[in-house]
């Protein structure tokens, strides 16, 4: 397997997405995965370098990479950016990821010669899971497959008591479990959701859905995510859910990434198999 970093710099908002290419050993032009990480989430947090080695090993072009405002800049491990951060809506992240599809398009990716640029799939967890849905909905000529992992099913998930904060203040805080620090939440975010309520209304939207999707479900989740994948899962007309039994919001990673848990184990492999099944010659 072959990794290359890469940064591409969008010329404006100081906004700048890096990431990592991981390559199978074959070199023949391979479907190219986006693996898009959720709110406070990164692309080198936890299972997501396993995930993109995993699925590189098995034939795939994987993109790990940090959306431009999510809040990791040079420094790859912690949250230095907390403006940009605070100003992270889906609108931004959307952009994102047209941008980095559009290069693969043009051929302007690392190693673009091993990425067949007709067979495009989308991975996301959480917050990754709803922008995957997203934007698979508005370009649906482009995307050819998606999976998700223990995804939101709504754009406004924030809690009650941030989402008050933001309302009466205009900033509202987050806690990051791991470190303790306070990530901030400004109004431009929930303005943002407001003003494009129709094209962020995932579960509205997903009765136009007609290509294959899977959700991957912990049945430990936080509540609301089990209900939310089941909801999902009747109303994309090409769904396929999978529980995985005792799997939490991160299918048991901790971050710094510890061990391979049977729960991660068993996420991985149907997101493999899946992509597999849709993103192979035959069936593009």
């Amino acid at each position: 397997m072959l990794k290359k970093s890469f940064s591409f710099d969008l010329g404006k908002e100081n906004r700048v997405i890096r990431g990592d290419v991981r390559l199978p050993k074959l070199q023949s032009p391979s479907p190219v995965l986006f693996i898009c990480h959720g709110f406070k989430g990164f692309k080198d947090w936890g299972f997501f370098p396993v995930l993109a080695e995993k699925l590189a090993e098995t034939g795939f072009v994987a993109v790990t990479f940090n959306f431009s405002m999510n809040g990791i800049g040079e420094d790859l491990e912690n949250f230095t950016e907390l403006e940009k951060f605070s100003l992270n809506t889906f609108s931004r992240e959307q952009e994102d990821l047209a941008f980095l599809i559009q290069k693969v398009r043009e051929g302007d990716f690392p190693h673009a010669d091993a990425i067949d640029p007709g067979r495009i799939g989308l991975f996301g967890h959480s917050r990754g899971g709803g922008n995957s849905l997203i934007h698979a909905l508005d370009h649906p000529d482009r995307i050819k497959a998606v999976a998700v992992w223990n995804s939101i099913h709504r754009a406004d998930f924030f809690a009650p008591e941030v989402m008050d904060d933001i309302e009466r203040k205009g900033i509202g805080y987050v806690s990051n479990a791991r470190t303790g620090q306070l990530l901030p939440v400004r109004r431009e975010v929930i303005e943002d959701i407001r003003q494009n309520r129709e094209r962020f209304d995932i579960k509205k939207r997903l009765s136009d859905l007609h290509i294959p999707l899977l959700i991957v479900q912990g049945t430990e989740d936080l509540p609301g995510f089990l209900e939310g994948a089941q909801e999902m899962a009747d109303l994309a007309d090409k769904a396929s859910l999978c529980l995985i039994e005792g799997a939490n919001h991160t299918m048991g990673a901790v971050h710094p990434f510890e061990k391979m848990t049977p729960q991660l184990e068993e996420a991985i492999q149907a997101t493999s198999s899946f992509f597999l099944k849709h993103l192979s010659p035959e069936q593009v």
